[in-house]
This record gives C-alpha cells, sequence and structure tokens, in this order.
C-alpha cells in the first residue's frame, strides 16, 4: 500500500511522457475550420435537397430496377442505406459539437474583450466626470460676465448716488454761509443818531480805501 500511494501523481508535479502507441499528428486548427465547414453545409438547405434526392433515387432504383441490378434490395428494408445514413448522422453530431465547441471559445474571447472594453470605458466616464465636476466647481469661482455687469451697474448707481448728493450738500452750504453772513450784516448794523443806520465794516472784509487804493 505505501508503495502504491508513492507512485500515484501528484498534482504539484508535471506528468511523465508515457511510452506507448505513436499518435495521430494533425493540425487542430485546420480540422476544426473543416468541421465547422461542414457543420454549416449540414445546416443549410441545400444540403436537405442533396440528401433528399440521393434517398429518393437509392429507393427508386433498388426498386424500379430488375433484381439482379439492385444493390440494396427492398426486401432487405434498404440495410445498406440506413447503415449510410446512420454512419453520416454519427460523424455530423461530432462534427457540429466541435463547430459548436470553436464557436463557444469565440464567443468567450469577444465577450472578454467587450468586458475589458466596458470596463475603459466605464474608467474613462468617471474619470470625465470627476474632470466635469472640477471645472464646475473652478468656474462657480471665477466671476462670470453676468455678475461683472451687475456690479458695474451698482457701482455705476453708487456713484452717481453720491455725486448727487455731494452736489445738493454742497448747495445747502453755500446756502447756510449766505445766511450766516446776513446774519453777521444784520449784527454790525448800527443806529445813528438822527434814524441814520451805518454798518459797521468787519475785520474780515477790507477798508473801503484800501479797496479803492487797491
Amino acid at each position: 500500500m505505501p508503495e502504491r500511494r508513492a507512485r500515484r501523481a501528484r498534482l504539484d508535479q508535471p506528468l511523465a511522457p508515457r511510452s506507448g502507441l505513436p499518435r495521430p499528428q494533425y493540425d487542430a486548427d485546420l480540422f476544426g475550420r473543416a468541421s465547422e465547414r461542414f457543420a454549416r453545409f449540414l445546416g443549410t438547405a441545400r444540403f436537405l435537397v442533396y440528401l433528399s434526392l440521393f434517398v429518393a433515387v437509392w429507393i427508386v432504383w433498388n426498386i424500379a430496377v430488375p433484381e439482379r441490378l439492385q444493390f440494396d434490395a427492398y426486401a432487405n428494408k434498404f440495410t445498406l442505406l440506413t447503415l449510410i445514413l446512420s454512419l453520416q448522422a454519427s460523424y455530423a453530431a461530432p462534427l457540429i459539437l466541435l463547430a459548436q465547441n470553436r464557436q463557444a471559445d469565440r464567443d468567450r474571447v469577444a465577450l472578454e474583450e467587450d468586458r475589458a472594453q466596458n470596463e475603459r470605458l466605464k474608467a474613462d466616464v468617471e474619470y470625465l466626470t470627476r474632470e466635469i465636476a472640477s471645472l464646475r466647481v473652478t468656474l462657480g469661482d471665477v466671476a462670470t460676465r453676468d455678475f461683472l455687469r451687475d456690479q458695474l451697474r451698482d457701482l455705476t448707481e453708487e456713484v452717481v448716488a453720491r455725486t448727487s448728493e455731494g452736489v445738493h450738500d454742497q448747495q445747502k452750504r453755500l446756502e447756510r454761509e449766505e445766511r450766516e453772513r446776513r446774519a453777521e450784516r444784520k449784527k454790525r448794523r448800527v443806529e445813528q443818531p438822527g434814524g441814520q443806520v451805518v454798518e459797521q465794516p468787519s475785520l474780515s472784509e477790507p477798508f473801503a480805501g484800501e479797496v479803492e487804493g487797491g
């Protein structure tokens, strides 16, 4: 028992090549393409027409011609024809399965490529989405044309309002100074004997003689 267990192949070691009868060597790809052509031909209407004509000619020949020319007599229930059709069916089924396996392998490779392409497209879409979001955030901090236009309009209105307010204040200041001058003149007026009113000169005003001399 221990010797038999030691001789048992291990999964972590490759099997040694067995010496025996030589195996036939063939091109698997070439054989697969041939099987696909045959399976594709079996699935056409032309094959059904050819097979139907072959069976019809076989049956008519073995019934209509003399018995000495018959090779598959009706008395034997067309045994040779049955064997030929069975042989054709026995070879057609594995060839069709082989063609289906090759097609399944191609479909699996195409599916893997499509999956890889979808993953790349998904990554590209996510990258573009992040870029668009960053651009939105950046544009949110940048002054737009409408924002600048509104700011300039508000600034213009404020300047106009302050300018008009300054002119109005200057007019009020001039009117106030004029009133103060009039009040000062009234205070400097002195009534002389005889009912004559004489206005005393202000210290801030020049003398009459100085003005004339000047």
